[in-house]
């Protein structure tokens, strides 16, 4: 199996440059040797696979005012798609509370992804020519400073049913809707990207790797010069059906008046996508 992309020494020289030109090729990248804690993305995901086991989390259904909460199997469609996910998830916000018994691994983790996420987009705007960065309409890395709008979304796919709606798959082709995600491995394979020749690759990654992808919004601000591509989980085969995956993106949103095009605002082009895929 192939690996589209390469993988990014984090510590090397030239990783800003590396990375920069993979997200602008393909909209993705895989990042090695990253500053996040490997004991933290393990005990965040051994708190929330006991959570999506806990016949508790209903009590955490989501308020679809604030998009915070618990989201049952199959509440969501992607963009363009009529079925509904084969998924369950948890949204959190910094500005609410987990549920009770968690421990503060998740605070944690997702303190440490927001910062260097931070560091990244100082790197793709420095790598982005001139008259790309002249327009955009604060640095990138301000765009997130102090935003209450990034999302750390903990998502479960649990064993495929026995009967899978037709068309059904774990996340069906989309692209993010922020401006840049960091995703740590996941507990097992199954993300594709769309490549440039129209043809869908696995995303391989190792264990404390980093997965970095180009959002929307990124892709407005930047006039297209970085890439959103499209994504999705397929369902697995054989044994691997009947097991669990969890995996953990923080999509890094920018505050809501922050403008990313002439006439569109963060809040506007959010409140749009959330209406399409029936979230709102």
């Amino acid at each position: 199996m192939i690996n589209p992309l390469p993988t990014i020494d984090y510590r090397a020289a030239h990783a800003p440059q590396q990375l920069a030109q993979s997200l602008q090729h393909s909209g993705f990248a895989v990042l090695s040797n990253s500053p996040i804690s490997p004991a933290w993305v393990d005990q965040t995901y051994q708190d929330w696979q006991g959570f999506f086991n806990s016949e508790n989390k209903v009590e955490y259904t989501f308020d679809p005012k604030v998009q915070s909460g618990y989201f049952p199997f199959q509440t969501e469609q992607a963009k363009g798609h009529s079925t509904p996910d084969l998924k369950e998830f948890f949204h959190i916000y910094e500005r609410y509370p987990l549920p009770n018994g968690m421990s503060d691994a998740t605070w944690h983790l997702f303190k440490q992804l927001r910062h260097l996420a931070t560091e990244l987009l100082e790197w793709v705007e420095q790598q982005a020519p001139p008259d790309i960065q002249a327009d955009f309409s604060q640095p990138l890395g301000s765009m997130i400073a102090d935003s209450q709008e990034t999302l750390f979304r903990l998502l479960h796919y649990p064993p495929l049913p026995a009967d899978i709606p037709a068309g059904a798959v774990r996340a069906a082709a989309h692209e993010d809707i922020n401006l840049i995600t960091l995703l740590p491995a996941a507990t097992a394979m199954g993300l594709e990207l769309l490549d440039t020749a129209g043809e869908w690759q696995s995303v391989i990654c190792h264990r404390n790797d980093i997965v970095v992808n180009v959002g929307d919004m990124l892709q407005l601000a930047s006039q297209g010069y970085y890439r959103s591509a499209t994504h999705r989980v397929v369902n697995p085969e054989g044994t691997a059906s009947q097991q669990s995956r969890l995996s953990m993106p923080l999509f890094l949103h920018p505050r809501p008046e922050v403008v990313l095009a002439p006439g569109k605002t963060a809040r506007q082009y959010l409140q749009e996508r959330l209406r399409e895929i029936g979230l709102v």
